[in-house]
């Protein structure tokens, strides 16, 4: 055997074995998770785990859906984390959060999805609509463009979402007081056309931002009360973890 031989030898056997790994291994934080089978709730392992092992009374299903750049992720954000985030980032299909909140003496679980407001996420994100106990529409106070968009967003609703669904009107971005050209009174009248409650936001100063939440979780509450049916929904717990596949083709082997 030669010098040469001996050497592309000992490379070969130094070299790693090479895998196949699963998508989900490379994806970035705020690409859309695995859908969610219809009808049903996805529990994430995102909180800690002293958070995660409280037990609770309630768990609910919160959206939230309007035009790009109203503020949902921000709304959510000062929810969930209590912070803002003064750069835009637009969402990229779906995003999560989870927060566990005492309301009236009961611990309730909140599972809120910021959906993507684009249309060219449309199809993925209708996807979540099935399943939710509450969906809040939100339009920016100072775009009277995503306040007209509101019908196309209860279209959505009324296609997708079931019949039962809480629905709760945020108007965001009220601490803009010189820009604002969406009327309080207008939208309230709106919102009393629909039977549903609404209530203006500022993520930024974190204005009514809690009060939004706990005012969806009422709303859904009260609609237990009349249809405990509504709660009874399967848990499927997914587990967001890379792992290697096992080799089942030539283009996997080493």
């Amino acid at each position: 055997m030669t010098s040469g031989s001996r050497k592309g030898d000992a490379f070969a056997s130094a070299a790693p074995p090479l895998r196949c790994y699963s998508a989900c291994s490379f994806l970035p934080l705020r690409t859309a998770p695995l859908l969610p089978p219809p009808n049903s709730i996805v529990e994430f392992k995102s909180e800690p785990a002293a958070m995660s092992s409280i037990e609770y009374d309630y768990l609910f299903k919160l959206l939230l859906i309007g035009d790009s750049s109203v503020g949902k992720s921000c709304l959510l954000l000062r929810f969930a984390d209590d912070s803002y985030v003064d750069t835009y980032i637009s969402t990229i299909g779906v995003d999560f959060k989870i927060r566990t909140v005492e309301h009236d003496g009961k611990t309730v679980k909140l599972q809120i999805w910021d959906t993507a407001g684009q249309e060219r996420f449309r199809t993925i994100t209708s996807s979540y609509y099935r399943g939710a106990h509450g969906i809040i529409i939100v339009y920016d106070v100072t775009d009277i463009k995503s306040f007209n968009n509101i019908k196309q967003w209860l279209s959505e609703i009324d296609r997708y979402a079931s019949d039962s669904v809480c629905k709760l009107l945020v108007g965001n971005k009220c601490d803009l007081v010189d820009s604002k050209v969406v009327d309080t009174e207008k939208a309230k009248d709106f919102a009393d056309s629909l039977g549903i409650p609404f209530i203006e936001t500022s993520a930024k100063e974190s204005i009514n931002v809690e009060e939004a939440f706990l005012t969806m979780s009422s709303e859904i509450k009260k609609r237990m009360a009349t249809q405990p049916s509504v709660e009874r929904r399967p848990t499927v717990h997914v587990h967001m973890k890379g792992q290697p596949i096992q080799q089942k083709s030539s283009c996997c082997s080493s």
